[in-house]
Formats: structure tokens, sequence, C-alpha cells
């Protein structure tokens, strides 16, 4: 079936490809996988989130395959990882392109990646006492997501 035909998840699993093969690394059933559903995701997702929508409707994956694949998306750079407050890692396609915020439902406990331009680490980095050199930002917002701020 073409990705057309398919829909939104036929055009997920082409652009899943699509960013393997770019990255040069090797197409694997399990990557595509993993990838497609990172990229429809609304907010970042834990390993067991990712690992029931990734076997629905499909074959089981290993808990240990998902774990290497997790790591290779993040060390390509086709995925980001962000610890939750109960320090359970959660996912996102993302990719972190330098730091960015985060932001927390306190509420449903979900995980949105908050997109900036530079001037968070700008403006972090103006905080910090003289002689001191921020390497690394991680800065999470906490408070009721849109849905769950709604009436």
């Amino acid at each position: 079936m073409s990705a057309m035909m398919d829909g939104p998840a036929g055009l997920r699993q082409s652009r899943a490809r699509e960013l393997i093969r770019n990255s040069g690394s090797r197409l694997t059933v399990a990557r595509q996988r993993v990838l497609a559903e990172l990229l429809g995701a609304e907010s970042a997702l834990t390993h067991i989130e990712l690992q029931k929508r990734v076997e629905a409707g499909a074959e089981p994956i290993d808990r240990v395959t998902l774990y290497r694949v997790l790591e290779w998306l993040e060390e390509a750079g086709l995925a980001h990882r962000v610890a939750g407050p109960d320090r359970v890692f959660h996912f996102s396609a993302r990719p972190a392109q330098g730091p960015h915020g985060h932001f927390r439902c306190v509420r449903c406990s979900r995980i949105y990646c908050i997109e900036e331009s530079g001037t968070l680490a700008r403006r972090v980095r103006a905080l910090l006492p003289a002689g001191f050199s921020g390497e690394e930002i991680d800065v999470t917002v906490s408070g009721r997501c849109a849905h769950c701020a709604s009436p």
C-alpha cells in the first residue's frame, strides 16, 4: 500500500524511513516502527506508552530492542529524552536542537517540548554568577496543559 492509502500512519512510516536513511544508518523495522510512533505523538512518551503504541495491531517488540532503538534514535539526533518528576524518561521525536524547555502537566503527567529560538539559553546564561559557564540547560515548567485546563 502506498503512504497515501495508509493515511497519517503511512505518512509517519514514510517520514520515519526517510529520516533513518538520511541519518546514514541501517533501516530496521523496529527503528521505523518506534520513530513513526514518536512522530505521531503529541507529547513525549514513556517506554511503556511507546511499547503499547508500537505493538497495537502489530507484532510485539522486545523490551531490550525498544531500549536499544531509543538509545540509537537519541544518538542519531532523531529523538531526545527528558526525565519526569518520577525519574521515568519520556521520549520525543522532536530532536533537541540546542537548549529548550519542557512543560509537564500536573494533572495528566504529559510532557511537551517548548519550542524556542535560542532566547531561553541566553536568558538562563545571563542569570549565572560571574565566572560560571552553563553547558547544559534543563528547564521544566509545571502546570496544566490546554486539555486539562479547559472546563
